[in-house]
């Protein structure tokens, strides 16, 4: 009896596995006709190797060419049915909070959707982050829900080379340009150099040379945190007395603290997109785990030297900031520019961006979402040249202006009055 329950149940593992091999043969027959380009990345795939069928992460509802949109689109959910670990690390770090940081941001509903949701701007890159079930739904609107994926960003499809992702390239799509030319600053970098030279095979295989996963992911961590996060400020103030004055005038202009200091409405949201460190203790710990990746090539005393000088150019750079925008924001109290009946105070709003209603607010925008961040990301990722000439010398020509524009403008009221 127990003989024919045990072929019994073999027999019906075989009658399934052939279900699942026609199934896939069929999709692999259809799509080599109409996109032969995916099937042969999935042939390359660790997913073929490992009979991970179409199936696994479409599902089976798509098996003709009328039932196209019932193919289901992979979420992070889907991966961590097999890489839980990697997902779940994921989830706690800042790529999984980049579609709340987009949504966040003050005029974000005001750009054109094929911006936004449509992944040709902000969501292009944005896309990565986790998303609740409601914009899940709202992605799947048109019937194929692209832009609900979050994995294939890095890993992508569908090869979904671990290699691949390894590679700094594997971030230059993103962190690159306007805001963020980690790209550009690590690969002209002597870390981003000695790289290349061992991708060209000029260095050997085994010469030290850094990427960006080195130092941002160690050991393969997903949760791809920093110390100081995106926009370099951080809880709780510094002991400094003028860094401090400096620091919260930059907050004020981000709209977390109003004009008399208060928490705002918005540090909630800062807090929800994990963008800053709010305590030290989140601090000292990735400043910890920097120095424990930067030592495998450079003394301790040495890092932590390097690192000490990447806080004291935020400390400079955040001093010429602030005097920018309390050249704009006297301009707010005295009445010289008016308040748009969208900003909540009296004051200027940074995260506007180019929806900033004056010249002079413009440039203060462009002050501290360009050239700001190269003045300390420039620092941080070894290069000199960024730091100076497109972040220091930057900051310093865009004050000048400010100066001037608010002269003028003060000159112009004088005027007519």
């Amino acid at each position: 009896m127990k003989n024919l329950s045990y072929k019994l149940l073999i027999t019906v593992l075989l009658i399934f596995s052939c279900i699942i091999v026609a199934s896939a043969q069929t999709c692999i027959e259809c799509h080599k006709r109409y996109t032969p380009n995916i099937v042969e990345d999935w042939e390359l795939s660790k997913h073929s190797q490992s009979d991970v069928m179409c199936s696994t992460c479409h599902g089976e509802n798509h098996n003709s060419l009328t039932t196209v949109g019932l193919a289901k689109i992979p979420t992070p959910e889907k991966c961590a049915e097999c890489h839980e670990e990697k997902v779940e690390q994921y989830k706690k770090g800042k790529h999984a909070y980049a579609w709340a940081a987009m949504k966040a941001m003050p005029t974000a509903h005001l750009q054109p959707m094929a911006l936004m949701e449509g992944m040709k701007g902000c969501g292009g890159c944005h896309k990565i982050g986790a998303k609740t079930e409601a914009e899940i739904k709202e992605l799947k609107k048109d019937g194929a829900g692209f832009g609900v994926a979050s994995c294939d960003a890095c890993h992508t499809r569908h090869i979904f080379s671990v290699q691949e992702a390894k590679q700094p390239q594997a971030c230059q799509t993103c962190h690159m340009g306007f805001d963020h030319p980690q790209w550009e600053m690590y690969s002209s970098s002597k870390h981003g150099v000695r790289y290349l030279l061992k991708q060209t095979k000029i260095l050997p295989e085994n010469a030290s040379a850094p990427t960006c996963q080195t130092c941002h992911m160690q050991e393969g961590n997903h949760e791809v945190r920093t110390a100081w996060g995106f926009l370099a400020v951080r809880l709780p103030m510094p002991e400094d007395k003028q860094w401090k004055e400096d620091r919260t005038t930059i907050l004020q202009a981000l709209n977390v603290l109003d004009p008399q200091g208060n928490p705002t409405p918005r540090l909630d949201v800062v807090k929800t997109a994990d963008v800053v460190r709010l305590s030290q203790t989140d601090w000292q710990r990735e400043r910890d785990k920097m120095i424990k990746t930067c030592n495998q090539c450079h003394s301790v005393n040495f890092v932590k030297n390097e690192l000490e000088k990447g806080d004291k150019m935020i400390k400079e750079a955040d001093h010429l900031m602030a005097k920018a925008i309390r050249i704009v924001a006297d301009l707010y109290k005295d009445g010289i520019i008016k308040k748009p009946k969208n900003y909540a105070y009296n004051f200027p709003d940074l995260l506007t961006f180019h929806d900033a209603p004056t010249e002079i607010e413009q440039k203060l925008f462009v002050m501290f979402l360009e050239h700001r961040m190269r003045a300390f990301q420039g620092t941080f990722h070894a290069n000199p040249d960024y730091a100076l000439w497109y972040g220091w010398s930057e900051m310093q020509r865009s004050l000048t202006e400010i100066k001037n524009l608010a002269t003028d403008m003060r000159e112009k009221v004088k005027k007519y009055k």
